[in-house]
């Protein structure tokens, strides 16, 4: 039996009252790895361009939980068998989610563990909370990697409209203040349903899914993706890269703390890593970045420097690719300006590219039409069915110093 001790309430400033259902949510609530979600930005770096945006993944993965609750509950209205072992699973899966997730969200992902995105690293820590559980997060796990035989239960923790996206794009839009965000997330979860073990939406739900989708775009143009704060994350990541050249190379460089065993090892995520991982948080890194603003490297110096002080580069974005004697011809002019290597120089001066896809057509999103019968996506919707929505739009970018 539960604990009454253990049924709390959270008061989210998006949904309200939020309860936790039972002892192991509890539980794993207050494991010290997911409290350390309490101490990673949600959103990167983007509070450089909107203030307001200091929520957490702490945030995230409770609203999350709670609109799983919500989905479980609909479902089980329309006749959907769900048992409680199915629902512990759910909750406890949709809850770990991003648990995974490093220093400022996906500003480091592949940079502080090179090669491993922040999926397989969340699924590398649940199997090691699944110990400490004595397996009770077993299903979880399956149904995390989309192993267990009702695939409904992997697509609404990992689809098209899955309670994450559901989350956190109303969640963003209320801290940055873009309403283009701002969901209707409860009609969109009424519309739910099961059929063949799939997850489906509900005719009447074509248009708030369609607004759904438009909204996932629109906010990865206007906030994920937004030139100032991209140009920001790119920094920090050179700021690290230029960390582990620098210990490489041999300089006596000051790092303390969990930062430490990363910049000095490259190995596999063993247990000694996910030990090391999960002491990791945002005051690890800007710790660092603050700490070698004085640091003898002069190329570290002054991008840890333009990251404290907030003196970001230029940053062009543009459709086309920028030419090599473009790029050559900038990097070259600042190279000689400030007296450095063409390597030195490639730190402050650089180039890549963004893609933004609002709906990928892989990823069966299924309409239950009112005639009983299912349809795609893209042939129930109007909107979707153009290219231009199924496919990734790409723009190039290209950053340098303000001079």
């Amino acid at each position: 039996m539960t604990s009454s001790r253990k049924l709390k309430i959270f008061n989210d400033p998006i949904y309200g009252f939020i309860a936790i259902p039972n002892e192991l949510i509890f539980n794993l609530i207050e494991h010290p790895y997911f409290q350390r979600l309490r101490r990673i930005n949600q959103m990167g770096l983007s509070n450089l361009v909107y203030p307001g945006a200091h929520h957490s993944r702490f945030h995230h993965a409770i609203g999350s939980m709670h609109l799983m609750t919500k989905a479980i509950a609909t479902l089980r209205h329309k006749s959907i068998e769900i048992s409680e072992d199915e629902e512990l699973a759910l909750l406890a899966a949709i809850l770990l989610h991003d648990i995974g997730h490093g220093p400022f969200s996906h500003a480091l992902e592949n940079s502080i563990i090179e090669n491993r995105t922040h999926e397989s690293l969340s699924l590398a820590i649940m199997e090691s909370l699944n110990q400490t559980f004595n397996g009770a997060l077993s299903l979880a796990i399956q149904m995390f990697q989309g192993q267990y035989h009702r695939p409904f239960c992997h697509e609404l923790l990992n689809g098209q409209f899955d309670m994450d996206r559901a989350d956190y794009l109303k969640r963003d839009s209320f801290f940055t203040g873009v309403s283009e965000g701002n969901i209707n997330s409860d009609r969109l979860i009424m519309m739910l349903n099961v059929v063949d073990g799939h997850l489906v939406v509900e005719e009447n739900g074509i248009f708030p899914l369609e607004k759904f989708l438009t909204a996932r775009r629109l906010m990865y143009w206007q906030v994920y993706l937004h030139k100032t704060s991209l140009a920001a994350e790119q920094l920090l990541t050179l700021a690290l890269k230029r960390a582990k050249e620098s210990i490489y190379s041999g300089h006596d460089l000051q790092v303390n703390g969990p930062i430490a065993y990363f910049l000095n090892n490259n190995k596999g995520f063993d247990q000694n890593a996910i030990d090391a991982f999960v002491q990791l948080d945002d005051f690890d890194i800007m710790f660092a970045v603050k700490m070698w603003q004085t640091s003898d490297d002069r190329v570290l110096s002054s991008l840890c420097k333009m990251i404290v002080e907030r003196r970001l580069p230029r940053i062009k974005i543009r459709r086309k690719v920028f030419s090599d004697s473009k790029f050559s011809s900038f990097l070259e002019a600042f190279r000689k300006k400030a007296k450095l290597s063409e390597h030195e120089a490639s730190y402050f001066v650089f180039r890549g590219e963004i893609s933004n896809q609002a709906f990928n057509s892989e990823d069966k999103l299924r309409i239950l039409l009112k005639n009983g019968k299912v349809t795609s996506f893209q042939k129930a919707s109007d909107q979707f069915s153009s290219i231009v929505m199924n496919e990734p739009t790409v723009r190039y970018f290209m950053c340098y110093p303000k001079v």
